[in-house]
C-alpha cells in the first residue's frame, strides 16, 4: 500500500528526512500520521523512526542548522525543529524492563523489534518518504477492518503499561468498528492495573476518548468490563451518551469532552481525573444547573452561551424537548445585564440584606424573560432584602 498527501512534500519534514538519510541511516514515518493517511483522515503530528542513535540525530540536526531538543532522550527521542515545526525522531528500540507504568529500553537496528514494542497494530505502521507502507505486524488488515488489536499478546502489552487499557477504548472510540475479543478480555482481566496509573494520565486519556465523534460504544464496553465506574470514575453512567451525541449532531454542535463528562456524572470527578481548576469549576457549574433544572434563560445568563448550550444539550439527552430558537434564546440570555445595581438599593439595604435583595431581583428578572422594568426589580429587591431570612 502507498499513502499520499501534501504532508509528504512538506519542506520542513523533508529537511529532517534528508539529514538522517544522507548520513546513511533509515528514516521512516511511523504511527498516527501513517495510520490517518491510510484512513484518509486529518494528520497532525508527524513522528519519525530511525536506526540512528539519539546522539547522532542531535549531531546531524545541529550540523544541518536545525534545532535538536532532547525531549525524551532516555527513551531515544529527539525533537528536531525544522522551519518552526517539531518532529519527534525516535530510535528503533525494544523494551528491556517494564513495571506497568514505565519502560527501560534498549536501542535497536531492526524495525521488527521496534514494531513489537508498540501498542496496537494500527500504530505500528511505517512509511518511506514516498509513501510506501511497511507493515511488520499486520496493521493494515486491522485498519481495514477498523479493529483495534494489540501487537502480539494483548496481556503482555498491557502489563508493559496499564494505561494501554484506556488507550484501547480511546482508539476504539476514534477508529474502531469491530471489537477484538482478545483485547477486550485482556483489558477486563488486568483492569486493576489502572490503580497504578496516575490520575493525570487517566484524565488525559479520558479527555481524548470523550472528544471522539461518538464514544458511546467504548464507554459502554468500559462499563460492561467493570472499568468505568469501578476503576476510572465512580458513579459514572454512560447509558445516555448516544442520546447526547444525537442531540449534538441534530443541533450542529461539535463534540466537547467537558459536556460529555458532565453527562457521565460521577463522584469527585475533578479529583479522579485531576481536572484543572477551571475544568473543575465548569463541571461543578454544569452539575449545579442540571441538578436544579435551570431554564434556558437561567443557564445562559449565569453560565454564558457555551455552557448554556451544554446544559440544553444534556437536558435534551435526558428527554427534555428544546423549543424552536433555543440557541438564540441562550445567546440573548448570555448577553443580558441586570438593569439595576447595588447602588440602587444601598439607601435602604446593606450587608447580607443587600445580597439577598440583589439575588431576588436577579431571579425575578430571569423569571420574567428579562422584561421586568427597573422600578419593579427594585421593589422586589427591597422586599426580599427586608424580609426576615
Amino acid at each position: 500500500m502507498r499513502i499520499s498527501g501534501c504532508f509528504l512534500s512538506d519542506p520542513a519534514l523533508l529537511a529532517v528526512l534528508d539529514l538522517i538519510e544522507a548520513a546513511g541511516h533509515r528514516a521512516l514515518l511511523v504511527g498516527g500520521a501513517v495510520r490517518n493517511a491510510a484512513l484518509g483522515e486529518p494528520i497532525s503530528d508527524i513522528d519519525i523512526a530511525t536506526d540512528a542513535r539519539p546522539e547522532r540525530v542531535s549531531e546531524l540536526a545541529a550540523a544541518a542548522g536545525l534545532k535538536p531538543v532532547p525531549t525524551g532522550i532516555e527513551h531515544g527521542t529527539v525533537t528536531v525543529v525544522s522551519r518552526g515545526t517539531g518532529f519527534e525522531v525516535t530510535t528503533f528500540r525494544r523494551d528491556v524492563e517494564t513495571d506497568g507504568r514505565r519502560a527501560v529500553v534498549a536501542f535497536s537496528d531492526r524495525i521488527e523489534e521496534d514494531a513489537q514494542r508498540r501498542d496496537f497494530t494500527m500504530n505500528a505502521l511505517y512509511a518511506t518518504r514516498d509513501g510506501q507502507v511497511i507493515d511488520p505486524v499486520g496493521g493494515l488488515d486491522d485498519l481495514a477492518a477498523r479493529r483495534v488489536r494489540f501487537v502480539g499478546d494483548a496481556a503482555a502489552r498491557i502489563r508493559e503499561d496499564y494505561l494501554r487499557i484506556l488507550r484501547f477504548f480511546r482508539f476504539h472510540a476514534w477508529y474502531g468498528r469491530e471489537v477484538d475479543p482478545d483485547a477486550l478480555a485482556a483489558c477486563t482481566l488486568f483492569g486493576r492495573g489502572l490503580d497504578l496509573i496516575s490520575k493525570e494520565r487517566i484524565g488525559a486519556e479520558m479527555r481524548k476518548l470523550l472528544a471522539a465523534p461518538d464514544p458511546s460504544e467504548s464507554l459502554m464496553l468500559m462499563r460492561e468490563a467493570h472499568l468505568l465506574s469501578k476503576r476510572v470514575l465512580p458513579g459514572a453512567d454512560p447509558r445516555l451518551m448516544p442520546a447526547l451525541v444525537a442531540a449534538e449532531i441534530g443541533a450542529g454542535y461539535p463534540p466537547v469532552w467537558a459536556r460529555r463528562l458532565a453527562l457521565l456524572g460521577g463522584d469527585d470527578v475533578a479529583g479522579h481525573l485531576r481536572l484543572s481548576r477551571d475544568e473543575a469549576k465548569t463541571q461543578a457549574q454544569l452539575a449545579k444547573a442540571l441538578a436544579a433544572d435551570w431554564s434556558l434563560d437561567e443557564a445562559g445568563y449565569r453560565l454564558g452561551s457555551d455552557a448554556g448550550v451544554d446544559v440544553a444539550l444534556i437536558a435534551a439527552a435526558r428527554g427534555a424537548v428544546l423549543p424552536d430558537g433555543w440557541q438564540a434564546r441562550i445567546a440573548a440570555a448570555a448577553d443580558a445585564t441586570l438593569p439595576i445595581s447595588a447602588a440602587d438599593l444601598m439607601s435602604e439595604l446593606d450587608g447580607p440584606a443587600l445580597g439577598r435583595g440583589l439575588r431576588a431581583a436577579e431571579d425575578a428578572w430571569i423569571g420574567s424573560g428579562f422584561t421586568l422594568a427597573p422600578a419593579d426589580l427594585i421593589e422586589q429587591a427591597l422586599a426580599a432584602g427586608k424580609a426576615r431570612p
